[in-house]
């Protein structure tokens, strides 16, 4: 029985979308890989470049910037061309921002590294603007939201990659001279550790490069489903006016900016949250944020297994219903982070991912729902409120580098953040049953 019910989900009438939904739902795993490679950087270019947390998360505002700036072109030159088109595009800019990392190597400096990522980015918004839409379009509108969190099912998969690689192939390798000591270093010395660090770090986005480049290749090679407007034209304020007069697309933009930027303080924070905890028993700075990305890792093993657990779900209950609850959950969650000083502080944290697991892809197609030839660019609003990853970050660092407040861990009052956030997607969820 349920293969009969997938198959509905992957054909329509005469029509295979098998392939295509494959080759569709391996780009979500090759943006998760980007993302969640990007996250262990705000450490790392800290301690590269003696930098502060603030100015380490400048690596977010670049990452998450790019997606904002590119999503409404990238709904226009869907809505000119087609999906396939915009997939296209936003591999190929992904692949030349991971290879602009090798200049930014040579340069030895921040800045140009924020371009590489911006661009990269850009190929992203490109990516997601296209591909979220693209799987809805693939079979009946009843299944919409169920399909896309199947396609969205494998994003931590390659978030998992991008965790991993981070670890053992960057984190592992930097030179293990804590950021204390760094900051003792001559100029010359500090050069040359730094170096060796941005050899080090550069590689896994060369690599990632040339495996988005065959990406490209093979999907430009494949006939895909093409869907294509039969008016062109794109009346570009007027379709704005009418997509923002649905509540519940306009409070599910809303609801997605303080979703993902909850997504990435957790994410990101994780790694100054367990040094910080593990630290404080006595362990090495090093050892302690390679730890810290190991919780990361088991976080986002537990949301990825989550992720198929609620599409199961969806099948049962009415998916406000379910956001409404994880929500709530996650609030929960979120609570422990803050009042707890010990090892119940990093569980519960990692606990969140659990209750994220189901909210971007659910949002989306609730938001989404019932919008017609409008989808594209209610699409571009969603991927624009991705924002929330680019804005939310920096103001959590800025407490993180208060270091305490009133003699508490300021990363622990830190997580206040990503806990108002949560209460924002519980009341979307609330809402929406409501409608």
């Amino acid at each position: 029985m349920n293969t009969n019910k997938n198959q509905r989900i992957l054909h329509d009438g005469n029509i295979s979308y098998v392939v295509p939904f494959i080759l569709i739902t391996s780009c979500f795993a090759l943006w998760g890989f980007a993302n969640d490679i990007t996250n262990p950087m705000v450490k790392a270019f800290s301690k590269i470049f003696r930098m502060s947390v603030t100015e380490g998360t400048l690596v977010q505002v670049a990452f998450y910037g790019g997606y904002f700036a590119m999503a409404f072109p990238a709904a226009m030159f869907i809505r000119r061309y087609t999906y396939k088109a915009g997939v296209l595009l936003g591999l190929g800019m992904y692949a030349f921002g991971a290879f602009l990392f090798y200049p930014a190597m040579k340069m030895g400096n921040y800045y140009p590294f924020l371009l590489a990522y911006f661009i990269l980015t850009c190929g992203l918004s490109f990516l997601e603007t296209s591909c979220n839409p693209y799987i809805l379009s693939m079979g009946s509108e009843e299944t919409a939201t169920r399909r896309l969190n199947m396609a969205q099912a494998f994003n931590p998969m390659g978030s998992l990659l991008g965790m991993y690689v981070a670890m053992n192939f960057i984190q592992n390798r930097l030179h293990p001279m804590d950021t204390a000591e760094r900051a003792t270093l001559s100029q010359e010395e500090f050069e040359i550790i730094r170096d060796a660090d941005l050899n080090t770090l550069v590689t896994p986005y060369l690599i990632i490069g040339a495996v988005i480049l065959v990406m490209l290749i093979v999907i430009r090679l494949k006939k895909m489903p093409s869907y294509t407007d039969q008016n062109k034209r794109i009346d570009f304020l007027p379709t704005l006016r009418r997509i923002f007069r649905k509540a519940n697309y306009r409070e599910g933009v809303i609801s997605q900016f303080f979703y993902v930027g909850a997504q990435i303080m957790c994410w990101t924070f994780i790694i100054q949250y367990g040094t910080r905890l593990f630290t404080s028993y006595g362990m090495g700075e090093q050892e302690a944020e390679v730890l810290s990305q190991k919780y990361n890792i088991i976080a986002m093993t537990i949301f990825c297994a989550s992720r198929f657990v609620c599409t199961f779900l969806l099948k049962y209950f009415n998916p406000g219903a379910l956001l409404k609850t994880l929500a709530i959950a996650a609030c929960c969650f979120t609570l422990g982070v803050i009042g707890f000083k010990n090892y119940c502080g990093i569980y519960c944290l990692v606990g969140v991912s659990a209750c994220m697991s189901l909210m971007f892809p659910t949002i989306y197609g609730i938001a989404l729902k019932g919008l017609g030839d409008d989808t594209k660019f209610g699409a571009a609003g969603l991927i624009m409120a991705i924002l929330g990853g680019s804005i939310l970050p920096p103001m959590q660092a800025s407490i993180i580098d208060m270091g305490t407040i009133s003699g508490f861990p300021a990363v622990n009052i830190s997580f206040v953040l990503p806990l108002i956030c949560f209460i924002v997607v519980s009341i979307y969820g609330h809402r929406t049953i409501k409608r």
